[in-house]
């Protein structure tokens, strides 16, 4: 990542009035955090991290993989992204998927909202829906549990 890399990201944060971000590419941890209540250059962007980090992680978004879940609850969907995470595709909608639904390989289970993009989380086991982690409209992180699914 190279400044004019840096300088697009933080162009693009502030155009879309985003508050916080977290990047990891090429071995280097960025996170920039906005804050109304502390002064900050660059037009209230400050770069609160810029961290080597031990292994270099793809350059492109993971597929969400399902993970073991320890317990009954089968197995872990993860969150691929950070944003906001949503159960229907609007507020009038029933939700994808409630607890005890049957899914199969493909079918969406959510949406998370990143950057203003609307990104379906996809089924990657077929299986009994067993949990649903975050409420609706809750922030999620990049990693943390979605659904637990018991697999067929």
């Amino acid at each position: 990542m190279d400044i004019s890399d840096l300088k697009e990201i933080l162009r693009i944060l502030e155009a879309q009035d985003i508050t916080e971000f977290e990047l990891e590419q090429d071995g280097v941890k960025l996170r920039v955090c906005r804050s109304s209540t502390v002064p900050a250059p660059a037009a209230g962007m400050a770069v609160t991290t810029l961290v080597p980090t031990a292994a270099a992680p793809p350059a492109a978004l993971p597929p969400m993989l399902p993970a073991a879940d320890p317990g009954e609850n089968g197995t872990a969907v993860k969150s691929p992204i950070v944003g906001t995470f949503y159960r229907a595709a609007d507020p009038n909608s029933p939700p994808f998927v409630s607890v005890g639904d049957r899914v199969k390989v493909g079918q969406v289970l959510c949406i998370i909202e990143a950057m203003k993009l609307m990104n379906e989380i996809e089924a990657e086991v077929a299986g009994e829906i067993t949990r649903i982690h975050p409420e609706n409209g809750q922030p999620v992180q990049y990693g943390d549990p979605l659904f637990s699914v018991r697999p067929d």
